[in-house]
């Protein structure tokens, strides 16, 4: 029996932060993997740290412009401990839309296009947004790294399978690794969060999927992006994404839907269409019922959950971790956390499963 403080289920990016949040509070901390730490959705991610976007859910947008002012401290912190580089930018974003009227800020002038991105067609609608992007499969190595180097246990192939309260009021957490004991257990099992006997959540996976190219001619200097397509570039490559499909666990890569996405890329960018591809990928991201996170005090005493991130996980990571911190803390929390809280859900059990 392996006994911690806490048991966290998940090494992606929202887990391995809580994780090392709790550490820097005292607590002994196990990290519980179904396979390897930070594969799933946090490396599939683009790393774009979108904060006005007309699609953000608006009780969602406080807490993402939060996040986002905590971001370079939490960089910082996360390459002094491990001598990662994250590749933490600020290129900012040129967003585009059909009409001037969904622009989220004033539209810039043709002259203005033309100085700031050469290579942007022509098209009726676009602003300058003040946005930064990580290297996201970078991030999680250096949280990875950070978590192991302040002492937090990460285990690997330990998928969880149930978490039932003992006889002594602890909780032993069923894996498929063996036993674990803990006073407390946190889900922060993303797109399979649901999967937890004892400490699901209605939280589903999401397709997402996504491509790379080597630009030719050229090099974007800044992120492109329209609700169809985003261009990030990064170091010598540029990442092109990304569709939202409901596919089940299925991450297969559909060369229709790759096409598709060229096709809107090179709408937005002409030059695109010359590029060449190099590599091409899908994830599966964490959503819930109503779009908002799953952050709080889950159904069994001693549970919590924080999932359900979607295409926030990145983002939201700091944040996450200091509410979650507070709450298990039994502190009081810097951002009402009831419009994200399990219990929304609790009168359906169907969701619950």
């Amino acid at each position: 029996m392996h006994t911690s403080d806490v048991v966290v289920a998940g090494s992606g990016i929202i887990g391995l932060s809580v994780a090392i949040e709790l550490k820097r509070a005292g607590a002994s901390v196990t990290v519980l993997d179904r396979g390897e730490p930070g594969r799933e959705a946090s490396s599939a991610a683009a790393g774009m740290l979108v904060v006005s976007d007309p699609d953000t859910h608006p009780r969602l947008k406080p807490l993402a412009a939060l996040s986002a002012s905590m971001y370079p401290a939490f960089v910082e912190e996360l390459e002094a401990h491990s001598g990662i580089n994250v590749d933490l930018e600020n290129r900012g974003t040129l967003y585009v839309a059909y009409t001037v009227d969904e622009l989220p800020s004033p539209p810039l002038s043709i002259a203005d296009l033309q100085n700031l991105e050469p290579g942007l067609a022509d098209l009726p609608g676009v602003c300058f947004l003040v946005e930064q992007s990580v290297d996201p499969r970078l991030l999680v190595q250096a949280a990875l790294a950070t978590a192991k180097g302040m002492g937090v246990a990460v285990h690997h192939e330990a998928l969880v399978e149930q978490v039932t309260i003992s006889g002594t009021r602890d909780l032993d957490v069923r894996t498929t690794a063996g036993p674990y004991s803990a006073a407390t257990f946190v889900n922060c099992a993303g797109a399979w969060a649901k999967q937890i006997m004892g400490a699901a959540v209605p939280c589903r996976p999401v397709k997402g999927q996504m491509f790379a190219v080597i630009p030719r001619v050229r090099e974007l200097r800044h992120v492109i992006r329209s609700r169809e397509v985003y261009l990030l570039p990064r170091k010598g490559r540029i990442l092109i994404g990304a569709t939202v499909e409901e596919a089940g666990f299925d991450k297969t890569v559909r060369p229709e839907a790759i096409q598709e996405l060229h096709q809107a890329a090179s709408n937005l960018v002409p030059w695109i269409g010359e590029a060449k591809m190099i590599e091409a990928w899908g994830g599966l991201r964490p959503g819930s019922p109503d779009g908002l996170p799953i952050m709080g005090a889950g159904s069994l005493p001693g549970t919590y959950v924080a999932t359900g991130h979607f295409r926030n996980g990145i983002l939201l990571a700091p944040i996450t971790a200091r509410l979650m911190s507070e709450v298990i803390q039994g502190r009081q929390c810097q951002v009402d956390l009831s419009p994200f809280s399990a219990l929304r859900f609790a009168g359906d059990r169907a969701l619950a499963g």
